[in-house]
């Protein structure tokens, strides 16, 4: 009886001691949830911000796009029209006949045969500043005239340049494009503005100068009047209307 009690303990003793110590080979897994939140948690943090820096570069591209876009120049440009609108205007101011835009030479003509200078000199002198007048004049409503109709032909050159301008200002796809565009229609209002500038100047020229021709006929037929006035009375004289024969 003994022996089977001694027997009996000493084959639980072994059977304990082989649940206790596992074989050698033998691995086991073990689950730790607070690690494995924190694991959670690291790699969020990663990805938000890997994230963080590819909005970042998104939004420095889209700058570096909006930069460029800003800088680039308008595609077009109506100065080449402008100037050669400028240049036709000029061109036929500078054709003024007889008398020109030149303060010396206005001087120098007012001088000669307007004013108090109509009714001085001999009688061919007289005649001769008054036909000279009166071509001033005529050259100067011409002149006019060709001014005038330099600027109506301006018109659809400039109505095709506004055209173009507002349309590119309109579609311009940066603030550059868009203050070149506008730089282009100051331009070209100061280029109608000197045309309408030269419209005046040549009408003006010649109202001013049929005014003058007018007053200085007044003088020289007052002179007119004081030199036959002042002649001596009619003599009587033998006239001889047909020949002898």
């Amino acid at each position: 009886m003994i022996k089977l009690r001694h027997l009996a303990a000493t084959s639980v003793a072994v059977l304990s001691l082989a649940i206790a110590v596992p074989p050698a080979s033998a691995q086991w897994i073990v689950y730790d949830p607070t690690n494995f939140s924190q694991n959670v948690l690291t790699a969020a943090r990663e990805l938000q911000q890997i994230t963080n820096q590819i909005t970042m570069i998104n939004n420095q591209a889209t700058s570096l796009i909006n930069q460029a876009r800003n800088l680039a120049n308008l595609p077009m440009s109506t100065l080449t029209q402008l100037q050669s609108s400028i240049a036709q205007t000029q061109s036929l101011l500078s054709q003024a006949q007889n008398i020109s835009f030149n303060v010396q030479r206005i001087q120098t003509a007012y001088s000669t045969s307007y004013g108090t200078a109509a009714g001085t000199g001999s009688t061919a002198t007289m005649v001769a500043n008054a036909q000279t007048r009166w071509q001033n004049s005529v050259g100067a409503f011409e002149d006019s005239l060709k001014v005038q109709a330099g600027v109506v032909g301006n018109i659809p050159t400039n109505s095709s340049a506004m055209t173009s301008l507002v349309t590119a200002s309109q579609s311009a796809t940066g603030a550059l494009q868009a203050a070149q565009a506008g730089n282009q229609l100051l331009a070209l209002q100061s280029q109608q503005l000197s045309d309408v500038v030269a419209v005046l100047s040549a009408k003006s020229r010649a109202d001013a100068l049929e005014q003058a021709r007018v007053a200085s006929a007044e003088a020289q037929g007052q002179q007119n009047y004081k030199t036959f006035s002042t002649r001596s009375g009619y003599q009587p004289g033998n006239v001889t209307m047909f020949s002898g024969n």
